[in-house]
C-alpha cells in the first residue's frame, strides 16, 4: 500500500513518545481514557475484557481511531471505589499472572506429551528389532 507506515514505524516509539497516556474524561465520573501508542487490537480487547470481569468497572471500551495509526484508546469507567488507573494497574498484573500460568502449563503439557512421544518411539524402535526390520 502506497499510504501505509513503515513498518518500524508500528512498534518503535518516537523521541519523546510515551507508551500510554491518560486523560481523565469530565464528562463521566471516575473515568479515564487511556490512549496506547503503538498497540493494536490484540493488547486492546485483551485489557477490555479482562477489565470487565473486576466488579469494580462498570464500563470498558476501546476504539481504533484510524486503521493506519497503530494506537488505541481504552475508556475505563469505575464504581468509584477504586480509579480507573488502579484498575488497569490490576487489570495488567492479573494479566501478567494469567500469561505466567498459561506458560508454565503449555511447557508442562509439551514436555509431557514430549515424554510419551519419546516412549512410543523407543517403543516402536523395540517393535522393529523383534520383527527384524
Amino acid at each position: 500500500m502506497a499510504n501505509a507506515p513503515d513498518r518500524f514505524e508500528l512498534f518503535l516509539l518516537g523521541d519523546g513518545e510515551k507508551k500510554v497516556t491518560e486523560e481523565a474524561d469530565t464528562r463521566i465520573p471516575s473515568s479515564s481514557i487511556f490512549t496506547f501508542n503503538k498497540e493494536d487490537h490484540t493488547l486492546g480487547n485483551l485489557l477490555r475484557s479482562r477489565l470487565l470481569q473486576s466488579p469494580h468497572v462498570k464500563f470498558a471500551g476501546y476504539k481504533v481511531p484510524h486503521p493506519l495509526v497503530s494506537k488505541f484508546e481504552l475508556r475505563v469507567q469505575t464504581n468509584g471505589t477504586l480509579s480507573p488507573r488502579a484498575a488497569l494497574m490490576q487489570c495488567c498484573k492479573d494479566l501478567v499472572n494469567d500469561l505466567s500460568i498459561l506458560s508454565r502449563e503449555f511447557t508442562k503439557e509439551f514436555e509431557l506429551r514430549k515424554m510419551v512421544g519419546d516412549g512410543a518411539k523407543a517403543d516402536e524402535k523395540k517393535d522393529d528389532k523383534r520383527a527384524g526390520r
